[in-house]
């Protein structure tokens, strides 16, 4: 197969206060959400200027990405496209066959399975193609990399890391703390077609950078950024009660990882720096929140990986043992039913 291009595929965020009603609107579409609700979570971005890190972190990282490929004998030219705010995947799609692009590989930053944080990319390109019509490229979808060694050893050095601001004395009563987007019970019951991949996929990746960061301690998998109507069953627990229950138990002192996130955007900063910590400071607990992979050179060398065992067969580097796919099976990721608005 011939590749001509590469596409960075994001969930995109508000550049400015006036765009952020629009894009949380375009994030709920669909889910009957009441505005009050939007105006509440409006909120968080305000706190921020009305700006989401996660746009500039997209561009960082397209550029690092763009460089390495060109260090690395890779010619394929580099594109952008979100799925709820500017640059959309369909104006993207647009300029790639303006450009003449024929078939782009592209990479989603979510490293795991799941409805939202794989299959939706695949729909985000059919429906950009249909809006683009005759002569819109081909784009076929990276692998999932949850257990890549580029992704695993930046969360791993981060987690050593912050375990360093923590009292060493207290170590026998810290505990590392994994957090990622809660999602529906239903949609994590249907992950795949034999059920439970995102969290499979998180569980194996916790224990990879707990046996390479601090394999003397104890690890839990929590949950964060719930969203969605009270009565319908999230992942629990939610990081903030986890927090509570262990304070309970006597530990001391908590890292907290978010090896869900590929950077630090919003529902990091927010629920981790911000709520996250302040509980914990309530709580009387030791509080350090771990990095996320950003434009580590790792990482960034992981997406070329990526590239190159397609266009070149190149091995796969993995870390873990549950199965992996190019192409997913039919009935993978099932979406979740949507509430009349």
């Amino acid at each position: 197969m011939v590749y001509d291009a590469f596409v960075l595929m994001s969930f995109g965020g508000p550049e400015k206060p006036d765009d952020v009603m629009p894009f949380l609107r375009n994030v709920t579409r669909g889910r009957g959400i009441p505005e009050s609700r939007l105006a509440d979570v409006a909120e968080h971005y305000m706190h921020f200027g009305g700006v989401s890190p996660i746009n500039e972190q997209n561009r960082s990282l397209l550029a690092a990405v763009s460089s390495d490929f060109s260090a690395n004998g890779i010619d394929l030219p580099t594109y952008w496209g979100n799925r709820n705010w500017q640059p959309m995947i369909e104006d993207t799609v647009a300029q790639m066959r303006d450009d003449g692009i024929t078939h782009a590989l592209g990479f989603a930053t979510s490293a795991y399975g799941g409805y939202s944080s794989c299959r939706q990319y695949w729909e985000d390109i059919d429906r950009a193609r249909q809006a683009v019509g005759k002569g819109a490229p081909m784009i076929s979808k990276l692998r999932q990399f949850w257990d890549h060694p580029g992704f695993v050893a930046p969360h791993t050095d981060a987690v050593r890391d912050a375990l360093g601001t923590l009292d060493p004395a207290r170590r026998a009563t810290t505990r590392l703390v994994f957090t990622a987007h809660s999602i529906p019970v239903s949609m994590a019951r249907t992950a795949g077609p034999e059920g439970g991949r995102y969290n499979a996929q998180l569980e194996e990746t916790a224990r990879l950078v707990h046996a390479g960061a601090a394999p003397d301690l104890s690890w839990d998998l929590v949950w964060q950024s719930r969203s969605g109507p009270p009565q319908v069953p999230w992942l629990e627990p939610d990081v903030n009660d986890h927090l509570s229950a262990l304070a309970e138990q006597g530990v001391t002192d908590v890292v907290v990882s978010p090896i869900g996130f590929v950077s630090d955007h919003l529902e990091v900063i927010w629920d981790l720096d911000n709520e996250a910590a302040e509980m914990a400071k309530k709580l009387g607990l030791g509080y350090a929140r771990a990095a996320t992979p950003g434009t580590d050179p790792r990482f960034v060398a992981m997406v070329r990986e990526l590239v190159q065992e397609r266009t070149s067969d190149a091995p796969r580097r993995r870390l873990g043992t549950l199965p992996v796919w190019d192409a997913c099976p039919v009935g993978c990721c099932t979406p979740p039913q949507r509430r009349g608005a």
